[in-house]
């Protein structure tokens, strides 16, 4: 069982940056991790897709945060990072890494970090 863990979530000033890690323990059975992802669920709102990276480093990134945040992974290391900058007040919110895997089953599973909160101040 894949188990995703999250960390450099945080208290910024708007303006400031942070630098998610998403790391991964569980992973023998994984063939190949197809796209990993950051989504992020502000209280009231539905959960939404911040950025993702395939396997093949082909990115995609929301709107709204285009030219602020980078997404990137370690392929050998089953890691990802996402650095955020020029932080905004309406980037407050818990930050979740997921992971689309294929399993040497050859099945697709999708699993989910247990989140890190930002908190933009300002």
């Amino acid at each position: 069982q894949v188990q995703l863990v999250e960390s450099g979530g945080g208290l910024v000033q708007a303006g400031g940056s942070l630098r998610l890690s998403c790391a991964a323990s569980g992973t023998h059975n994984i063939f190949r991790i197809e796209s990993m992802g950051w989504y992020r669920q502000a209280p009231g709102k539905q959960r939404e897709l911040v950025a993702a990276i395939t396997s093949g480093a082909n990115t995609n990134f929301a709107d709204f945060v285009k030219g602020r945040f980078t997404i990137s992974r370690d392929n050998a290391n089953n890691t990802m990072w996402m650095q955020m900058n020029s932080l905004k007040l309406e980037d407050t919110a818990v930050y979740y890494c997921n992971y689309k895997v294929l399993q040497r089953d050859l099945l697709r599973y999708d699993y989910w970090g247990q989140g890190t909160q930002v908190t933009v101040s300002s």
